[in-house]
This record gives C-alpha cells, sequence and structure tokens, in this order.
C-alpha cells in the first residue's frame, strides 16, 4: 500500500504495532511507484527520485519496545549549485531507529542539548515506514551538489573608478604577515 497523502509526507506506509509479530521480526520493503517518487522528489525540491528501495525489519525489544533496522537505497537528480546542471547521486544509507514504549522528552527550556542518542523516538500506535524513509533520504541528500568540473567563479562588483574589495583584501591578518615581513627584513 503506498499513499501520497495530503498531509506532510509524500509516502505513506504505515504498520499499526498491534498488528505486529511479537513474537519474530517483521521484514517490509518498499519500492514505491513512480508517481510516489515523483511526489517524493517535488516535497524535498529536488529535480528526480529514480529509484527507490527500502528494506526494513521490525524487531520486538523487551515487553513494548521496537528496533528498526534497515537500508535505504536510492537515485536522486539534484540541480548542481554552481551551474544548475542535473547531478545523479546514488545513496545507500542504514537506517536505525528505536521506538520506546516509556519515552520521555527532554524537559522543554532555552537552551536544550542533542541527545546522545538521535535514534530513540516515542513508541506510537502506526510506525510509518514511509515517514521513515523521507526523513531518511532528506538527511541523506548532498547538500552541494556540484556537477564534474563546475567551479564557483570569484565575481567582484564595485563602482567605476575604484578598487575592487576581494576576498585577499578582506583578510584581516593578511597585511600583518606583510609587516612582519617588511620589518624582519630591515632589522636584517
Amino acid at each position: 500500500m503506498y499513499d501520497t497523502p495530503s498531509g506532510t509526507h509524500a509516502i505513506s506506509h504505515p504498520l499499526r504495532v498491534n498488528d505486529l509479530s511479537k513474537a519474530k521480526a517483521t521484514r517490509v520493503t518498499l519500492t514505491p511507484p513512480a508517481a510516489a517518487c515523483a511526489a517524493l522528489a517535488t516535497q524535498m525540491g529536488i529535480e528526480a527520485v529514480r529509484k527507490l528501495r527500502f528494506e526494513v525489519t521490525l524487531t520486538p525489544v523487551g515487553r513494548g519496545d521496537w528496533q528498526l533496522d534497515g537500508t535505504l537505497g536510492a537515485t536522486v537528480v539534484q540541480a548542481c549549485v554552481a551551474t544548475l546542471e542535473p547531478v545523479t547521486t546514488r545513496i545507500d544509507e542504514t537506517v536505525s531507529r528505536s521506538y520506546v514504549n516509556d519515552y520521555t522528552p527532554a524537559p522543554d527550556g532555552s537552551e536544550l542539548e542533542m541527545p546522545e542518542d538521535d535514534t530513540v523516538e516515542p513508541l506510537t500506535p502506526i510506525i510509518d515506514l514511509g515517514a521513515v524513509l523521507s526523513e531518511a533520504l532528506a538527511l541523506a541528500l548532498p547538500l552541494y551538489p556540484r556537477a564534474d568540473g563546475a567551479t564557483l567563479g570569484e565575481a567582484i562588483f564595485t563602482e567605476p573608478g575604484k578598487a575592487a574589495l576581494t576576498d585577499d583584501n578582506v583578510k584581516p591578518f593578511a597585511g600583518l604577515a606583510g609587516l612582519r615581513d617588511k620589518l624582519k627584513n630591515e632589522g636584517e
């Protein structure tokens, strides 16, 4: 079952926790159709998701917790940050989540620390594998995809008749290094 809901995730594959076997692991393989991959690409602001496969094992742990272990494989197309040409990337990620029945969230406050284990989540009646897939893919996407040979050039803008301000001119200690060398040469 693949839904493309109007909610927060382009792909939804909910599993009711009460329907899962508490005696053995449950294995699920998701290979969303092209329409769902296109909706996911649109949601993530990338050009395309060409291939997508999510293999998951949900294992009961103790009396009420669950461990999700899986592998995410995807081929995505993004725009190059320098040239806007399409850049194809293969993503292979290991995904792990622990769904804990007695999860205690961090206290509210102005300064919160990141928890040591960011794979622990509260157990809810439904585990949406589509949401896990979407989150894992979003985190695995290259932040700055670059086409082969693409470089970011240096753009210099200034008023006519004035010296342009470059990166080298802005470095605060570059002038001091030159002064130090000049004083060293004069002292010899």
